[in-house]
């Protein structure tokens, strides 16, 4: 199954649609313009509520939960390394890995590769192809890759207001 996720630009929250490999759109998701921590919600393309994402506020690395029919089914913690980044997805007993600075990873379970994720270059805001495994949740796959997008663009904001003083 491929997927390719592309963010609205002009947005006072976080809007994507996410597209099947005909160009269908098969997902949409909404983030919350008030809150305290990300929170965005997933949709099929029957406005049928999938998951909610949930940032842990209070955590010294970021932390964020994935949330279906009301309950955290999985967990998505960002390691403390020195040079490169490292993610895992407890619940799914997933890992990730790969260059998230060029936005080009993979999650594994075991050794085994369930989803490839490339950033579309060119493109006018946020798109990312996602090549999942047959048999794998869908669903599951793309709130991780929303989570480490949300992530990167935390620390990249972080980084440029730390740089210019703001």
């Amino acid at each position: 199954m491929k997927f390719y996720i592309k963010q609205k630009v002009f947005s006072w929250a976080d809007k994507f649609t996410i597209f099947d490999e005909s160009g269908n759109e098969a997902y949409w998701v909404e983030g919350e313009i008030i809150s305290i921590g990300k929170k965005l919600d997933l949709f099929d393309n029957l406005n049928n509520h999938k998951a909610h994402i949930h940032q842990k506020v209070l955590s010294f690395l970021p932390r964020y939960f994935i949330e279906m029919n009301g309950e955290d089914v999985a967990e998505v913690v960002k390691h403390f390394t020195l040079f490169n980044q490292k993610f895992s997805v407890t619940g799914y007993d997933w890992q990730v890995d790969g260059d998230f600075l060029a936005h080009e990873y993979e999650i594994y379970r075991g050794d085994y590769s369930i989803a490839t994720i490339s950033k579309e270059w060119f493109t006018f805001g946020d798109a990312y192809s996602i090549d999942i495994t047959d048999g794998v949740d869908p669903v599951g796959v793309l709130c991780v890759v929303l989570i480490i997008d949300a992530i990167i663009a935390q620390s990249n904001n972080a980084k440029i207001s730390f740089t210019f003083g703001g």
